[in-house]
């Protein structure tokens, strides 16, 4: 952490910058595993949504 003051004497902290680095594009065994993901959530949603209907 880096402390500096201003010309009051006021304290002022910093938190320290992590790395910056570059993200990987997924692999294609990642991007198969988010697209199913992706369809169970939608599954998901569209059954909580069903229900309530049906419920009201």
């Amino acid at each position: 952490m880096r402390y500096t003051t201003d010309e009051r004497g006021i304290l002022n902290n910093y938190a320290a910058e992590p790395a910056v680095y570059v993200a990987e594009f997924p692999s294609l065994e990642e991007q198969r595993r988010y697209a199913f993901q992706g369809a169970i959530a939608i599954l998901f949603v569209t059954l909580l949504v069903l229900t309530a209907l049906g419920v009201s």
